[in-house]
């Protein structure tokens, strides 16, 4: 854990609990015998932990800015994906214990799991150090990474986005499908298109499908404005 600590910049009172926070459920399942505890509560709590950091820190910087727009900043800041390239910054994946089926399946490197475990830190900086520790973590390893215009740009919702511009424009039905996908199971790249009234407007790839209609639909809305 020493090496961990160095890469968060917090020295940890209670080691047991930065432990805990890297016990995926399958590690825990699989040592129930011992009493080891999976990361979950820490999740939970650390969740809580980031969304008051967070709102803390956009309701100091945006004064006078309505509620939907801080609420629409902050989701887009601690989304999964902020969370996952925080942990890949951190080297998390290394530090993780995960069940035999679970290492096997590529969990180290799964968005979700490094997302969890993201949190589930938060949290144990949190009961180790309170909150000024806590949010010193989170602006360090998190909000100080990101600039928020870049962040909505991408996690920009563009199927909503193409749905509405299909829509105003009454220029049919909107559709996505799946062409192909290659690599390996644990590492798949998906490929989808977007259809307006069945014809083929744009392509997008992604690591999930949901990524790949993301994709495909930023391309077709890039190509339909200009029309």
């Amino acid at each position: 854990m020493e090496g961990l600590q160095k890469k968060l910049g917090y020295a940890f009172y209670d080691c047991t609990l930065l432990e805990t926070a890297m016990n995926h459920s399958s590690y825990a399942n699989e040592h129930r015998n011992e009493g080891i505890e999976s990361n979950e509560r820490l999740e939970f709590l650390g969740d809580s932990v980031l969304g008051f950091v967070t709102a803390e820190y956009l309701y100091a910087r945006h004064p006078g800015m309505p509620e939907g727009d801080l609420t629409r900043i902050r989701a887009a800041l601690v989304c999964e994906k902020s969370l996952h390239e925080a942990a890949v910054r951190l080297g998390l994946g290394d530090h993780l214990r995960l069940g035999k089926g679970e290492e096997l399946g590529g969990g180290r490197q799964r968005p979700s799991i490094l997302a969890d475990a993201t949190e589930a830190v938060f949290a144990a900086v949190y009961l180790d150090g309170g909150m000024a520790a806590a949010s010193q973590m989170i602006h360090r390893v998190l909000l100080d990474w990101q600039k928020e215009e870049v962040v909505e740009e991408k996690r920009r919702d563009y199927k909503t986005a193409l749905q509405e511009l299909v829509q105003r424009r009454a220029t049919g039905e909107l559709h996505y499908r799946m062409v192909r996908e290659y690599g390996p199971d644990h590492n798949k790249t998906f490929v989808a298109e977007a259809l307006v009234n069945g014809k083929a407007v744009s392509t997008g790839e992604g690591r999930s499908k949901k990524e790949a209609e993301q994709m495909a639909a930023k391309v077709a809305l890039e190509t339909l404005e200009k029309a």
